[in-house]
């Protein structure tokens, strides 16, 4: 039976592929308040404003293509079993290779009614306000994980995190729940690897992680050498 690795990934990842994090040091989402761009409020109050917002974040999509990182997690599988768990809305992973993705916090290339939180579609056009949902008639918006709205992919991560064998947190600093609390499910004995350039501390977790001060692509690629003499 193949060890299994669990892969926590965050926007560091998808940065190297020129996908910007949007948000910056003041918490503006190119020069919008989070909370206008990012939550129901925001929705409600300016739904023009928010499609429009991800319309250009799935445009992009289609301008960038999978790192080194995202290459070598997806290569993992020829030798174990991996599980992706990401904070991206990009489609990366999956464009890579890896072909068990968990995302957390919604995906870019799906779209979902309004009225009904699992009338979910595959979706790559822009939504404007009057683009309605095939099955259900109704207003389609992001399949998006807004703030203050549920986030109901972590349980299905949890019981992956709890299997893994091996876990690495790349491109995150850990520090948003519930992605966070994912790490307190690790198995005891499970050999955990934070790879970062600029590492936020995890005192939490101790002796038990050990970290690599690198961007994805570097990290991934000491990992990978790490992985082909277990």
């Amino acid at each position: 039976m193949k060890q299994k690795i669990a892969v926590l990934s965050g926007a560091g990842v998808s940065a190297e592929s020129g996908v910007a994090t949007f948000r910056d040091a003041g918490g503006l989402w190119e020069g919008h308040d989070v909370m206008d761009v990012a939550s129901p409020e925001g929705f409600r109050a300016n739904p023009a404003l928010v499609l429009d917002f991800y319309n250009k974040r799935r445009q992009q999509l289609f301008e960038v293509e999978p790192n080194a990182a995202h290459k070598i997690i997806a290569a993992l599988e020829n030798h174990f079993e991996v599980i992706v768990i990401t904070q991206n809305v990009d489609d990366l992973h999956e464009r890579a290779g890896s072909t068990n993705v968990i995302h957390l916090h919604g995906e870019l290339m799906k779209a979902r009614c309004t009225q009904s939180e699992t009338a979910i579609i595959d979706w790559k056009e822009d939504i404007v306000l009057g683009t309605l949902h095939p099955q259900t008639g109704k207003q389609l918006r992001p399949h998006i994980v807004w703030f203050g709205e549920a986030v109901p992919a972590i349980m299905q991560a949890i019981p992956h995190v709890e299997a893994a064998d091996y876990i690495i947190v790349i491109g995150t600093s850990m520090q948003v729940y519930p992605a966070a609390g994912l790490v307190d499910y690790a198995k005891p004995g499970a050999k955990m690897f934070y790879i970062d350039p600029k590492p936020a501390t995890l005192p939490y977790l101790g002796n038990k992680v050990e970290v690599i001060a690198m961007t994805a692509s570097q990290g991934m690629k000491v990992l990978r050498e790490k992985f082909i003499k277990i």
